[in-house]
């Protein structure tokens, strides 16, 4: 009897996640929502701002140039829409997907940073605007002064860079877009269905339009 008893494997026992964890996991949700919204609207926002400044000599004197963040660089824009993206679709993966989606989001807000940094001294901009002014191709750009709103891009960069790690650290106590679970992930017991009654003709046709056999017997 002893060693059938030990033969017999024991029921699992899964441990329900602490209310602090679940409080962390609420909060951490609020905040990287938060900040991936305001980091992805700060770096689209910046984009389409001047960040240069300078003036371009023609044959009668000096022209004032303008770069803004697209004359510049495209990456800040565009790395802080598909990071917008990877926030929402990080609520509708699960377990390996969420991960690699937050992975994602992270790295958006790396790039965003990396590029607006590298966008705040680039003069390539104004020296092509300077060249299409003078119509010389050797044309310079003087007097080059930069803006603050590459940093505002930069700034956008790391609050994207934070929700991605939020959403590495957290995302798996997160909640997931899914009509067909509850907050504890089981699956929602389906609605009994029951058989139309034949002597009404409209429960009849109401189960056709739902694509049902109304001849169909429920009982089994």
């Amino acid at each position: 009897m002893v060693g059938v008893s030990a033969a017999v494997p024991q029921p699992r026992v899964h441990a329900e996640p602490s209310a602090a964890s679940v409080r962390r996991g609420r909060s951490s949700v609020a905040a990287a929502l938060f900040l991936g919204a305001l980091g992805a609207a700060l770096a689209l926002v910046a984009s389409g701002r001047t960040w240069a400044d300078g003036t371009a000599a023609v044959a009668r004197g000096t022209v004032d140039q303008h770069a803004s963040g697209q004359d510049i660089t495209g990456l800040p824009g565009a790395l802080a829409i598909v990071g917008l993206a990877a926030l929402v679709a990080v609520f509708a993966v699960r377990r390996v997907g969420r991960i690699v989606v937050a992975a994602l989001l992270a790295l958006c807000g790396a790039g965003v940073v990396a590029a607006s940094a590298a966008g705040a001294f680039d003069t390539a901009a104004l020296q092509a605007k300077a060249a299409k002014a003078s119509g010389l191709t050797n044309a310079t750009i003087q007097d080059v002064s930069s803006t603050g709103w590459p940093w505002v891009a930069l700034a956008g960069g790391v609050l994207l860079l934070l929700a991605g790690l939020l959403a590495l650290r957290y995302g798996r106590h997160w909640p997931a877009m899914s009509g067909r679970y509850e907050r504890d992930g089981a699956p929602r017991p389906r609605r009994a269905r029951t058989a139309p009654d034949p002597d009404r003709p409209e429960e009849l046709w109401k189960a056709i339009d739902r694509g049902e056999d109304p001849t169909e017997d429920t009982r089994n």
